[in-house]
């Protein structure tokens, strides 16, 4: 890694990019449409809004940008779960996806506690 590689950006980044790859193998599968839709755009609405923070203006507007972050981790999570647990896709894999989402909701987090503790 870079020394002025930003982690978080660098992990959404792949992030999304595993989830873009589950969700055309569910099309190109015809196994699922509405709950990957959901969860192709609640994964990389966390990168996008993380990048979005890294551009910030301002240290509320990268509060709020980070929290959305947060938040569409938690929805992706969810995604992942149901996923998983109605058999649409295998454990393995899901689990896989949701180690990685945890991590980056604690990133996340330790970034907006630094954030609104300075």
């Amino acid at each position: 890694m870079a020394k002025d590689e930003n982690i978080i950006l660098t992990k959404t980044y792949n992030f999304a990019l595993k989830i873009i790859k589950l969700y055309k193998e569910l099309i190109y599968n015809q196994k699922e449409f509405d709950l990957s839709r959901q969860l192709l755009r609640s994964a990389t609405s966390i990168g996008s809004n993380a990048e979005e923070a890294a551009g910030a203006q301002s240290r509320k507007d990268f509060i709020a940008k980070f929290s959305i972050a947060y938040k569409e981790s938690r929805e992706t999570n969810y995604w992942l779960r149901l996923l998983r647990d109605s058999q649409i896709i295998k454990s393995d894999t899901a689990n896989n996806l949701i180690v990685d989402c945890e991590e980056i909701q604690k990133i996340i987090t330790s970034i907006l506690k630094t954030t609104k503790a300075s």
